[in-house]
Formats: C-alpha cells, structure tokens, sequence
C-alpha cells in the first residue's frame, strides 16, 4: 500500500516519519518542487526504517504517485508568527492549483488529505479543483485541537486523555468550538467525572484549557517557527484508518457543497475516505458559536469566489 506526501517541508517529513514509525502502509513517496530536500528527506527516513518498521520510502516527480492509496497534501506556504490561517488563503489557493492536476492524473483512485492551512479553506479548494466526492477530500481539520483539548483535560483531571471523549468542532482556527457539554469519562459526564476525581472545572479552569488549546498554534509558532510534531501524528493516524479501513471516528473537516464549506464534525472514516458525519448534541450556546465558525469560513471562501 503506497502512501503519497506532497510537500516535504516540516509537516510533510514529519508525518512521513510517523509513518515509518508506525508501520503505516509498506511505502512512501515524498514529492516536493525542491527536488533535493525531497530526496534528502527521503534518505534520511530511509535510515529510520532498521529502527522501526521495513517500509520502502522514496522520494520522486509526480508520476512516483501512481497507485497511491492515499496522497497528503502538505504543500504550502508556512504560516508566519501572528498570521491567522485564513491570511494563508491566497498564497495556498495558487500552490494548489498547480498540484491537483498532477495528482489527479497518476492517483485518480486516491484519497486525498490535506493538511495544508488554512486546512478548511484548502480542504473545500482541492474538492472543487479535484471533481472527486467530498467524502474522498479529506481536510485534517480539528483533529489536532481535539487532541489538545483531551491531553490538556488529561492533564488537569489527572487521567490517560485516551479516557477521555471530547471534541473540538468547526474551524481549525480562531472560531474553533470546544464542546463542553457532551465531553464524558467512562461514561459520565465531564462536570460530574471532574467532580468524582476531586478536580472541579470551573470557569478559571475552563478559561485555561480554552486558550491552551484555541493559541496552542500561536505560541508554538513564536517559539519555534512551526507545529509539526502533533499534526505529523494525526496524519499518519487517519492514514492507517484508510489504508486499514478502520472505521473510527475523527473531527476532520469535509466540504459540504449545500453549505458553501467545509468544517470539521466527528466523521467516521474508512477505505474510501469519510463515510458518515455524526452530529454530537451541543448546547445552545455551542450551536451558535459552530454557526458563527461556519459563516467565517464561508466568508473566507467566498472571498476568493468559490
């Protein structure tokens, strides 16, 4: 099972490396316009391999994608210190007309990932430029702030976040929406679960966990240039349920054509991409807060007239 990777900056090669760490498929492919660091990239990988996992990792032109089962797209422009993910727009749109074409034409039966910010945006840009069916054009979305958002409640209950079910909903951005309301642990309900483990969650506490998760990008990116590491994983993650037609349940965001956006909800997610969207309940002030994070995207997208 051959795994795609255009882009081979620091997400690319990161999630790259996941894959080689994890097992993911039996080989790599890094493309990238700086042919060099591609192949850099690529040996480099190679020699992780004795150390983990026996996968062929190559680096190559487009045609090197052919017969891939899935190709990320992590091609882009890297967000400046103090840049939102919606001022990538522009600059990411062109890279991505350039791309999608070549993809197309030597992977026509690949799902494709994008990781590339702003992710929703560029997510609703490859559907459209790819012709494919929404469930095959799969944005990242908020998987990463939903693994924030448990690691950060992890923390602070003192429990494994693997205990923990919550998610982060909307724009992978600004507008994220933290559900509270419908969070649990082993079966209880977070406000009761807190309170049981002697770790209440008031509203300092909820303050805190908001603002870890909704500026982790921001400060991670002020203090070193760029966040790779976590989305690398979660890359490789939602690689490995395609590619093993897993079936479990992710945010990730989807383009949904009647709305004019795309957004991340929990999506089950399987060989063919995203096969079922699933509606958690939110409270009524989380429903208009996912409403407002669907017109900013929507906004963003008709800026470019889409």
């Amino acid at each position: 099972m051959k795994v795609g990777v255009v882009g081979a900056g620091f997400v690319g090669a990161t999630a790259a490396y996941a894959l080689v760490l994890g097992g993911v498929g039996q080989e790599v492919v890094l493309v990238d316009r700086e042919g060099d660091k591609a192949s850099a990239q690529a040996e480099d990988l190679l020699h992780a391999t004795p150390f983990a996992h026996p996968l062929r990792v190559h680096a190559g032109d487009y045609a090197r994608l052919e017969g891939a089962r899935v190709v990320i797209l992590a091609a882009g422009v890297s967000q400046r210190p103090g840049e939102s993910r919606l001022d990538l727009l522009g600059r990411n749109v062109r890279v991505f007309e350039a791309i999608l074409p070549k993809v197309r034409a030597v992977a026509p039966e690949a799902v494709i990932l994008v990781a590339t910010n702003p992710v929703d945006i560029m997510t609703q840009v490859a559907a459209l430029l790819s012709g494919l069916p929404p469930g095959r054009v799969v944005g990242s979305g908020t998987i990463l702030d939903t693994a924030r958002f448990r690691a950060l409640l992890g923390e602070y209950l003192g429990i494994s976040s693997h205990s923990i079910h919550a998610y982060v909903i909307g724009e992978h951005g600004d507008s994220e929406v933290l559900v509270w309301s419908s969070a649990q642990v082993g079966g209880l309900g977070l406000a009761e679960a807190a309170q049981a483990l002697g770790r209440p969650l008031d509203e300092s506490v909820r303050q805190a966990i908001d603002q870890g998760v909704r500026r982790a990008a921001y400060r991670i990116i002020a203090g070193k240039g760029a966040t790779y590491y976590g989305i690398g994983a979660g890359l490789a993650r939602i690689v490995r349920s395609i590619l093993l037609d897993e079936r479990q349940v992710y945010t990730l965001s989807l383009y949904h054509p009647e709305e004019g956006v795309a957004y991340s909800l929990p999506r089950l997610l399987g060989a063919q991409g995203v096969e079922a969207t699933l509606h958690p309940a939110l409270s009524p002030e989380e429903e208009a807060l996912l409403g407002q994070s669907r017109e900013i995207l929507r906004e963003a997208a008709r800026s470019l007239g889409l």
